[in-house]
């Protein structure tokens, strides 16, 4: 019996099917349609061995079939419906295919089309030490070797170059999916330091994104390299029987072009974005022997690609409404590549091997049905603000000289279509006030712009006499809240130190914040220049550690000792915040049951005047006469509103008291932290030998030199030899960013090991 599997062409369009085609299609994204959808393509890439199992794995003449035969077990008897043969039909087979052939069937087109505006996604999948890994990144050592990520960052800067006309931006990012939590690769680089808060999957009407994935401007092609090679030492692997170097997460290499044409009058530009995705293997755990760590990793990828499975499945589904594309992390970071706007590659990597021949199976089935998923590319068109400015501001002055050569040929007076001048805006002002002094009866009305400043006038004059009156009241008043506790106290203890004496000139407190920035106080006129204050606590001089603590364990140990000054006005800041927001919340309180009882009293009078109403209302001299009840009804619900009015005042005025505190909090926050990050790159990411450059009375102070600078002196010598190995590379020029980029990490890697070491030394 044999089973072949086919991809057919869909008849028609599918749209709204938890995709970004679905989302487009609803017009919810303004891509241009290339018109018809696309299915993805899959390749499959057999791992080289000796042992390769030529009666049970055939290709066929076409190169694009793979088929599978195994032999009938007799033990089953003669009634044995056992299938033994398969046929899979893809998009290519690569058998003993370089790396370089590799990238140009897989990967060239989809990369090109990206600098077309066509996002791109290129997956690679299969069973463990298939050579996923080596098919996504390649060997790092030998240039010839590199796979297809360093392959297609060289493409885009090469294409770049070809294209003088647009100013492109390249943009990477390097995503690790580790036992179902999300880590930034690159949050090692000093620029950017690990996270405070859990990345989290986002989705909006552009797409789904990672918050908290730190994306990285690559000006060059070295620079490119560098993030790479730096992503890839920090990524998981460990070693079992079937692969020693077996990479235990998913990985996600993002690049972001945005291409912006240098003609001024193109407001257009372009976005896509290449995913490079890298899974981590299928196991069997009984071949693979995990064990531990290692097996609770195992059960997490296996768990994870069987999502990505039913996925697919429900993708090649034409009938089905639901993609379940949020049961992992995984499916629901890739949920724009699979089925959605995007240029979709499969490669699946499989062994020749005949004892892997089931694992082999599996693989070939899943790319069979990815075969059955569709996509729909689309260019990515935006438009820039500040050139539809300019170009709606030319096309102004255009329509200003037509109007006014129709004007001219109509025999008309000129009419002035610009925009009133300062002059005119000062008459209109002067007419307002004469207008609203009752000097002026009329103002004189020409045209529709006259009428609408005229209004905007009158704005003006009214918010400047209610300015002038509040400056007048504060003149001659002190404006204190009655139920403000903590603003009283403060009074009194202000009248009590001036009774004291303990004022300067200024008439300020002595060690009062000025209310300028974030002074520690006012000194007083007493203190004599020049002369030193004997601080109470000295802060010793911590050792260096030999690996620096992490930020929250520094950053609270700043917060006690450098920082505590700030860290203290920052508390009292929102200690006075809090405070007023549960004032407010009180005044909010009382309000609604004041409402509350302002309803209940209307009822009851609209009853009591319903029920004279009936009996028969009663004059004397023309007055209506109503009895005691309704009477006190009215007197209550006039008390209540007026009760209403000053608790929606004072909630006005503590709103905007809270928002005046939530603007110092913030300002207090971010010097804290602008504070502690200088703090803690001076303390343990400068060598020791710096650091006498860096004491006081230096040329250097702290803050001058950025980090990396410093960590980058003395390299002269390395300098010459990177230079000379330029000259000295066998692959020629184009292989010398990607040396460059992997020596300097390498350096930096080992910068880092030698000082740990020496202090750890040192220690001992």
């Amino acid at each position: 019996m044999a089973a072949v599997y086919t991809a057919p062409q869909p008849s028609i369009p599918v749209f709204g099917r938890g995709s970004c085609s679905g989302r487009a299609a609803k017009g919810l994204l303004p891509p241009k349609r290339m018109g018809t959808r696309k299915k993805v393509h899959a390749f499959v890439r057999v791992r080289p061995t000796d042992d390769f199992a030529h009666e049970m794995i055939r290709y066929g003449d076409d190169n694009k079939t793979i088929n599978i035969h195994l032999k009938r077990d007799t033990q089953r008897g003669v009634v044995n419906n056992q299938q033994t043969d398969w046929s899979f039909r893809l998009d290519g087979v690569l058998h003993d295919a370089s790396q370089d052939l590799v990238y140009e069937t897989v990967a060239k087109d989809v990369v090109s089309q990206a600098l077309n505006g066509y996002n791109g996604t290129i997956m690679c999948y299969g069973q463990t030490g298939a050579g996923k890994t080596y098919t996504m990144t390649g060997a790092t050592e030998n240039y010839k070797h590199r796979g297809i990520l360093p392959r297609a960052l060289q493409q885009v800067f090469r294409m770049i170059e070809e294209r003088p006309t647009h100013a492109i931006t390249v943009r990477v990012s390097y995503l690790e999916i580790y036992n179902e939590s999300l880590f930034d690769l690159l949050s090692t680089l000093p620029y950017v330091g690990p996270s405070v808060t859990p990345m989290t999957i986002v989705e909006n009407p552009q797409g789904v994104f990672v918050k908290g994935l730190s994306v990285h401007l690559t000006s060059q092609e070295e620079d490119a390299f560098s993030l790479l090679f730096e992503g890839e030492t920090n990524r998981i692997i460990a070693s079992h029987t079937m692969n020693k170097n077996s990479s235990r997460s998913h990985s996600i290499f993002t690049i972001y072009v945005e291409a912006h044409s240098r003609t001024l009058s193109d407001e257009k530009y372009i976005t896509s974005k290449i995913n490079l995705v890298d899974l981590a293997g299928s196991e069997r755990l009984g071949k693979s022997g995990s064990e531990g760590r290692v097996l609770k990793e195992a059960t997490y990828i296996n768990k994870s690609l069987s999502f990505l499975e039913q996925a697919i499945i429900a993708l090649g589904d034409q009938k089905r409404d639901h993609i379940p594309f949020r049961q992992c992390k995984l499916t629901h970071a890739l949920k724009d590549s699979l089925g959605g706007n995007c240029n979709m590659v499969l490669v699946t990597n499989i062994y020749g091997e005949a004892t892997q021949l089931e694992e082999t199976l599996s693989s070939l089935r899943f790319a069979s049905r990815m075969k059955l998923v569709t996509t729909e590319p689309a260019i990515n068109e935006k438009y820039d603000a500040e050139r539809m400015v300019k170009n709606l501001e030319k096309e102004l002055a255009l329509l200003k000289q037509e109007l006014a050569i129709h004007d001219s040929l109509a025999n008309r007076t000129h009419v002035n279509y610009d925009p009133m001048d300062e002059i005119q805006i000062a008459e209109i002002n002067s007419q307002v006030r004469r207008y609203l002094a009752g000097t002026l009866d009329e103002i004189d009305v020409i045209n529709l712009r006259q009428i609408q400043e005229v209004f905007n006038q009158f704005r003006v004059v009214l918010s400047q006499q209610e300015q002038e009156v509040e400056s007048s009241l504060r003149r001659k008043y002190t404006l204190i809240d009655k139920n403000d506790f903590a603003t009283i106290s403060a009074v009194q203890k202000r009248l009590a130190s001036i009774q004291a004496g303990l004022v300067d000139a200024d008439g300020h407190l002595v060690g009062e914040p000025d209310g300028q920035g974030f002074g520690f106080g006012v000194a007083s006129l007493t203190t004599k220049a020049g002369k030193k204050v004997k601080s109470k606590k000295t802060v010793k001089e911590q050792p260096r550690l030999s690996t620096p603590p992490s930020k929250s364990v520094a950053f609270e140990d700043f917060k006690n000792e450098r920082g505590s000054e700030i860290n203290r006005i920052f508390k009292e800041n929102k200690s006075i915040l809090n405070e007023r927001r549960k004032r407010a919340s009180e005044t909010t309180q009382r309000i609604n049951a004041i409402k509350k009882e302002i309803d209940i009293t209307k009822e009851a009078l609209h009853f009591q005047k319903s029920l004279r109403e009936k009996q028969g209302e009663y004059e004397n001299k023309g007055l209506m006469i109503i009895d005691e009840e309704e009477f006190q009804l009215i007197l209550k619900l006039k008390d209540l509103k007026k009760q209403y009015r000053t608790e929606y005042q004072d909630l006005r005025d503590l709103r905007a008291e809270i928002q005046y505190c939530q603007h110092l909090v913030e300002q207090c926050r971010h010097r804290l932290l602008t504070e502690f990050d200088v703090w803690y790159n001076e303390s343990f990411f400068i060598p020791e030998d710096v650091q006498a450059a860096l004491k006081p009375g230096s040329s250097i102070r702290p803050g001058m030199v950025p980090v990396s600078r410093i960590v980058s002196l003395g390299e002269d010598d390395q300098d010459k030899f990177s230079q000379l190995q330029q000259m000295m590379l066998p692959e020629g020029p184009d292989s010398i960013s990607f040396y460059n980029a992997k020596v300097k990490t390498e350096q930096k890697h080992n910068y880092l090991k030698t000082t740990m070491g020496l202090q750890q030394a040192r220690r001992k």
